[in-house]
């Protein structure tokens, strides 16, 4: 039986979106924030009316960007996304943020960057696990390439590998690093 997307990961649906530009799977992640969101207009703008089009507002604005961005984390982002339209209506209408607010963004954007930076790092970690998964043709081309920075034709002198061999092994080597890390994304998000 097939997973229905309502099932999908944010991960998936934005990535589905991405490639098939369906505003299905853009409805069905912002769908569920739309609470969150809410929530987050309501306490800046502290009207339901205007905390209601806000949240429209953001929607517009998210399904114009999603697709230009490498989202990470989908609802960190729309948080953002949302926090960063509040704050610009308060200063178009020359409301004053509340003071209690400040120092909560300030704490929320630490909290972010600290997230920001334990992810990379886990993110690290997972890309040399994977490079050490590879078998010894493609961990040394993608070594010498992409983290000795060597061309194409010095890695062949220095193998005696083909440029068609090592443009190969490059490759396959990425990707299969690439699928080594998807893998632990969904391990660890399970």
């Amino acid at each position: 039986m097939a997973e229905s997307p309502h099932q999908f990961s944010d991960q998936t649906l934005l990535q589905l979106f991405k490639d098939s530009g369906n505003n299905q799977y853009a409805g069905i992640l912002l769908q569920r924030y739309t609470l969150l969101l809410f929530g987050v207009c309501m306490k800046y703008l502290k009207d339901e009316e205007e905390a209601k089009d806000a949240v429209q507002q953001v929607f517009i604005k998210a399904l114009g960007e999603m697709g230009k961005y490498d989202i990470t984390y989908f609802k960190s982002w729309i948080y953002t996304v949302a926090r960063n339209h509040c704050l610009m209506a308060l200063r178009k209408t020359h409301r004053i943020v509340p003071e209690d607010s400040v120092g909560e963004i300030a704490d929320h954007d630490q909290y972010e960057a600290k997230q920001q930076s334990q992810q990379k790092e886990q993110l690290l970690v997972w890309i040399e696990e994977g490079l050490q998964q590879l078998q010894e043709p493609q961990k040394l081309c993608v070594t010498l390439f992409y983290l000795q920075k060597q061309s194409y034709q010095q890695i062949a002198d220095q193998t005696g590998h083909s440029l068609m061999q090592v443009k190969s092994a490059i490759q396959n080597g990425k990707r299969n690093i690439k699928i080594w890390v998807e893998k632990q994304r969904q391990h660890h998000a399970s």
